[in-house]
């Protein structure tokens, strides 16, 4: 494992906030160090992996905010490490672009079959791939503000139904006083009609 970050060489155009991380998976050690360093100087804190098992205990043992993972490994290829990675509930949302040498459409189709987020061929642009990263990370931070704000909503609903389920109680225990208490009130009417009419005899 390797470790690239924009502080590595003179950086180009950065990143303003927190730097993203990402996870590169790639079994050529050249393309690795080509992607660190790039990532590197758009200001990306990059981990450099060689193969598919060490890069799933590196996914495991902290957080990314993208996995570029190569398609052909040996060992463990590209699709399955994105299996596993799609398998985990906890990593199951987990950005990934699947990276590959094949330029045939069957190799995207099966990229993005697996659960991909995108796809790029080799030889590739550095400028699209950036793009292609800058793209489904923004829409992965959406997609989680999204679900964080549906998780508060749905915790808002959840306490004024609880709210309600309470008033409804209050309101049923409400109206079983009331009716106890016209009950006794006819009980006590029905008393004193037979003590006036004893009197009146």
């Amino acid at each position: 494992m390797e470790l690239f970050s924009r502080d590595d060489e003179t950086p180009g155009r950065l990143r303003r906030g927190p730097a993203r991380t990402i996870l590169a998976v790639d079994d050529s050690r050249t393309n690795l160090n080509i992607l660190g360093r790039r990532l590197g100087h758009l200001g990306y804190l990059v981990v450099l992996s060689d193969n598919g098992h060490e890069a799933l205990d590196l996914i495991a043992a902290r957080g990314f905010d993208l996995v570029l993972l190569d398609l052909v490994m040996p060992v463990m290829s590209g699709i399955d490490v994105l299996n596993e990675i799609r398998g985990s509930r906890e990593t199951a949302d987990l950005p990934v672009i699947m990276l590959t040498g094949r330029c045939d459409a069957a190799a995207a189709v099966d990229a993005l079959a697996a659960g991909a987020d995108d796809h790029v061929a080799k030889p590739f642009d550095f400028d699209v791939l950036a793009a292609r990263i800058d793209r489904v990370i923004d829409r992965a931070r959406r997609i989680a503000d999204l679900k964080r704000s549906n998780a508060t909503l749905d915790a808002r609903i959840a306490a004024r139904a609880m709210e309600l389920g309470e008033a409804r109680v209050e309101l049923a225990e409400t109206r079983a006083d009331r009716l106890r208490l016209i009950a006794s009130l006819q009980v006590l009417n029905d008393r004193f009609e037979r003590l006036s009419g004893t009197s009146d005899a």
